[in-house]
């Protein structure tokens, strides 16, 4: 008796641990997840002019998303390998109706109208390619063979230039991204891998003559963004003053000049985290990224974790493509990589981007929720 109540005074239950387990909610991600949504709205309520209805979007639009995410955390991982093939083929469907009938925004045609909203079927592919890749990878000995390498290859390929299509590069290179993620964690050889590199090299010269005029500028923006300061590669330039002038620890809170006084473009979107170096500086930077490579540890222990090789490589590629998230974002705009306008997750303003990455981390809670002990 003294040994139960001696456990019973260590190890008190806990109310709000249990509540969320009984959601299927993992703890630990749940707790970085909701600290870097504080984080967005505490920096988005200053790179948006302290505009409160921007705000209270942004929180309807969070609110919503975690609402995917536990929806998703209470379906079993078998459902989602069951109905794998559906959804992408659902998907694929989607693409092609976007370029027939597909609203057009800002020079590109992204959107479907669906009455009462519009939804950006590209969105949905970020989740279903790598789903699909782990599901057909998944009924093969691993690692895959040059027949299933091929064949993956195809299914990654299809969205990915149905995507670029429309355009969207950035979510194009998600897109390959979270398919190539999956074939990376089944196991993809270094000589095959090596092989991809030299092919997309050698076909640069055709890739170039099919992009477009503002894809062109972008690369040779990126090249050499003084060559027109006040035109092509004002973006960039205003970003690197913005970071450079935060210093080791910023401006403070609603301190950013380059924001308040409209020198930096898209400050609430792709933009922001010059927006937040330069009020946090580089201190708060390092916090960020030890944030971010938090939930990524925590997704690849969820991965390692699975209980069976479709699990394992779905929650891989989706901790991957999380990663590329934050890689490409930051890459931009710090001027290591050309703008391709892909948002910095969970920070930046939007909707279906954020609802997106949700729904991937309710897969990845769901996986790690509905593993059975034996």
């Amino acid at each position: 008796m003294k040994t139960e109540t001696r456990h019973e005074q260590f190890e008190p239950p806990s109310v709000l641990g249990n509540f969320l387990r009984s959601l299927h909610i993992d703890i630990p991600l749940f707790i970085g997840l909701i600290l870097t949504s504080l984080l967005s709205l505490l920096v988005l309520y200053s790179a948006g002019s302290q505009n409160m209805d921007v705000l209270m979007r942004q929180v309807s639009r969070l609110g919503l998303a975690f609402f995917f995410m536990t929806v998703l955390a209470h379906i079993d991982p078998y459902q989602f390998k069951r109905y794998a093939t559906l959804l992408f083929g659902l998907g694929i469907f989607l693409l092609v109706a976007v370029l027939i009938m597909g609203q057009i925004g800002k020079g590109a045609q992204r959107w479907l109208e669906l009455g009462f909203f519009r939804f950006q079927p590209s969105e949905m592919i970020k989740i279903t390619t790598p789903m699909m890749i782990a599901w057909y990878l998944a009924e093969y000995p691993l690692p895959p063979k040059s027949k299933q390498l091929f064949i993956a290859t195809i299914l990654i390929v299809i969205p990915t230039l149905l995507i670029a299509k429309q355009p969207d590069l950035g979510t194009a290179l998600l897109v390959a991204s979270s398919g190539a993620g999956v074939l990376f964690f089944a196991g993809l050889s270094w000589r095959f891998m090596t092989a991809i590199v030299v092919t997309l090299a050698s076909l640069t010269p055709i890739i170039w003559h099919f992009m477009r005029g503002y894809q062109r500028d972008r690369v040779l923006t990126f090249l050499n963004p003084e060559a027109d300061p006040l035109g092509r590669g004002y973006h960039i330039i205003q970003s690197k003053i913005a970071i450079g002038s935060g210093g080791i620890y910023g401006k403070g809170w609603l301190g950013s000049t380059q924001s308040e006084l409209d020198f930096l473009p898209e400050s609430s979107t792709d933009f922001i985290f010059a927006v937040f170096a330069e009020e946090f500086g580089l201190s708060g930077c390092l916090g960020l990224l030890i944030l971010y490579l938090l939930i990524i540890a925590r997704c690849l222990y969820i991965a390692s974790q699975a209980q069976d090789t479709f699990s394992r490589l779905l929650a891989s590629s989706l901790a991957f493509t999380f990663f590329v998230y934050v890689f490409v974002n930051i890459g931009m705009v710090i001027g290591v990589l050309p703008v391709v306008g892909v948002p910095l997750p969970l920070i930046s303003y939007g909707g279906t981007s954020i609802v997106t990455l949700l729904a991937g981390f309710g897969i990845l809670m769901s996986i790690h929720t509905h593993r059975k002990f034996r």
